[in-house]
């Protein structure tokens, strides 16, 4: 008797890719923000799908709110919950105008009440972007406002042209 053995894609067996939650993704045929954590930085993206090929149109970093006022010294906490939610109101203040309704994707990341992740969805929306989430998962607003130079860097955002 034969035994069949199942072939597990790569990027699975990597841990690198849930392709039961892609398959969803890729059929709500809406755009995806994909939100990624690094050891660093927390990186967002606008991606597109079409015949799953997916097309990134804007990709935003933390690094980039060092240009918008964010103290190099303070470089280190480049991935707080304060930085993720200005780095998410920052790319929603970039898209501005989407009247489509934005997936979130956050790959393999854990759903932590609280947790950076949903900061930069919270940003995002905050900016004006339609998004389906509940508020309940958020973190506190004393948690994103933490430091003193935080309304500096969001008020810096907000003189972004729409």
């Amino acid at each position: 008797m034969k035994i069949q053995t199942k072939i597990v894609k790569r990027r699975r067996r990597e841990g690198k890719t849930d392709y039961r939650r892609r398959l969803v993704l890729l059929k709500a045929k809406a755009p995806r923000l994909v939100i990624r954590k690094s050891n660093r930085y927390i990186k967002l993206q606008l991606v597109e799908s079409k015949k799953a090929q997916d097309k990134i149109n804007l990709s935003l970093s933390t690094k980039e709110l060092l240009k918008y006022g964010w103290p190099r010294e303070k470089s280190g906490s480049l991935k707080s919950v304060g930085a993720s939610y200005l780095v998410g109101y920052l790319i929603g203040k970039k898209i501005h105008s989407s009247k489509e309704k934005i997936i979130v994707d956050i790959g393999l990341t854990p759903h932590t009440k609280g947790s950076r992740v949903y900061g930069a969805v919270k940003g995002a929306i905050d900016a004006g972007l339609k998004i389906a989430f509940d508020v309940k998962a958020a973190p506190e607003k004393e948690r994103i406002e933490r430091y003193d130079f935080f309304k500096k860097v969001k008020g810096e955002i907000e003189k972004i042209k729409q």
